[in-house]
């Protein structure tokens, strides 16, 4: 199955959350943070404006990016996790 977002939203893979920290300590399943970095598997076509036009997205497929915390809308295509959100939700590109 393929996911085509619409108009100015993204689809993301979440970086996978570290299992140890840099001190070497284990991050037990409960205490790990959602990450707040992904890669970008899939764009619109831009966001429409009023009279029409299309803007294009200043972002790419497999460009790294950081969002919001709670940005996105989480869905499980295949078993594997995506998220969908809208560009403006997408904070960087790490380069």
């Amino acid at each position: 199955m393929t996911l085509t977002p619409l108009h100015d939203r993204v689809i993301v893979k979440a970086a996978e959350p570290e299992e140890v920290t840099k001190g070497g300590i284990i991050i037990p399943d409960t205490a790990k943070e959602k990450p707040m970095q992904g890669s970008i598997v899939a764009v619109g076509n831009g966001k429409v404006a009023e009279n029409g036009t299309v803007t294009p997205l200043q972002v790419k497929v497999g460009d790294k990016v950081l969002y919001g915390k709670y940005a996105g809308t989480e869905v499980s295509i295949d078993g594997e996790d995506y998220l969908i959100m809208r560009e403006s939700d997408i904070f960087a590109i790490v380069g």
